[in-house]
């Protein structure tokens, strides 16, 4: 598990909200349940990126690219909607974990270990969609 550090990469190209394509971001409601799905997948796969966003970097480092998403125009996609909804679940304590799911399968066996646990959302970024897991 890395500390997160958030790069252009990870912003929309219109907009700059928060869009980690090839990332899913799982919000869990206390930082043992995300630290014990963190190290269930490095135990699996130590090669797959997974990065701990406690509730202070998700505040300082995700919510501020809300801030001009909808200028000049409101944005045709959900990305500041979903950056508010961590913000709302950060400020209420939540930790989250934002790991690397290129295709369908990493998916898939990201959500059977996330699944063991309470967590309170998770959101794949693929290409023009931020799917619900």
């Amino acid at each position: 598990m890395s500390s997160f550090s958030l790069d252009s990469s990870m912003r929309a190209a219109f907009g700059g909200a928060f869009y980690p394509d090839g990332y899913s971001m799982v919000m869990f409601p206390d930082e043992a349940s995300a630290v014990a799905v963190a190290d269930d997948l490095n135990t699996q796969k130590p090669e797959v990126e997974i990065f701990h966003l406690p509730p202070a970097t998700i505040l300082s480092q995700i919510t501020p690219t809300v801030s001009d998403a909808d200028n000049p125009l409101p944005s045709a996609g959900t990305e500041g909607a979903t950056v508010r909804a961590y913000t709302k679940l950060a400020r209420e304590g939540h930790h989250a974990l934002l790991i690397a799911t290129p295709d369908e399968e990493a998916a898939d066996w990201m959500m059977q270990a996330v699944r063991k646990v309470p967590y309170s959302m998770a959101q794949r970024y693929r290409m023009l969609v931020i799917e619900d897991l």
